[in-house]
């Protein structure tokens, strides 16, 4: 990249010792499971909580964010659904569920949150909602 953005220095060095990227264990969950379904492509995912809740001094870890914290995604949230009115919304985990019955958006469904062992139930809850035909993630 180096000389194809004037004023702008390239990288020279691993911005990490890691052999391969960190991927967030939750999202890989959720990907891996909207690819498997063939609705990867189709879908767009957003967090009702745009940080990262995790415990003191565990920056690695989750935690279940707070009122306050949830209360944060309110704006991005409402602009999101605005924007893809004909959209059949899934909440995932019961904060989502939560923030968008809050707003009074109405819900497909609410599946349960990949995080601190829900990926079984994630997955299969998803599975069933796109093969059996009860819901199209987006129109």
């Amino acid at each position: 990249m180096e000389g194809k953005i004037s004023r702008i220095p390239a990288i020279q060095d691993r911005l990490t010792k890691r052999k391969r990227p960190f991927s967030e264990p939750s999202a890989t969950i959720v990907w891996n499971t909207l690819y498997r379904l063939g609705i990867a492509e189709k879908t767009i995912l957003w967090n009702a909580v745009q940080l990262h809740p995790y415990k003191t001094g565990d920056p690695l870890s989750n935690r279940t964010p707070t009122a306050a914290e949830v209360a944060l995604g309110v704006p991005a949230m409402r602009m999101l659904v605005e924007a893809f009115p004909s959209a059949r919304i899934v909440a995932v985990g019961k904060k989502s569920e939560g923030l968008l019955s809050s707003l009074g958006i109405s819900l497909a469904a609410t599946v349960r949150h990949p995080a601190n062992g829900g990926s079984v139930l994630f997955s299969q809850s998803m599975e069933y909602l796109v093969l059996k035909g009860k819901t199209r993630l987006i129109e």
